[in-house]
């Protein structure tokens, strides 16, 4: 097995590269979390439907 310093360096710059996106999905992925926690999930029959604008259903 080759345990140069060239190849370790290789694989230093992949993981670096591999953790910048990972920390730009982060966010994403966080607040995703946040506004589908925010929204809920209402599935009451007798609740107002919030998606029919008019008085005729």
């Amino acid at each position: 097995m080759n345990d140069s310093p060239e190849k370790r360096n290789e694989w230093r710059a992949i993981f670096y590269v591999q953790a910048r996106v990972a920390i730009l999905f982060v966010p994403i992925i966080v607040s995703l979390l946040i506004i589908g926690a925010l929204a809920g999930n209402d599935r009451d029959p007798a609740a107002i439907d919030r998606t029919v604008t008019s008085s005729v259903k």
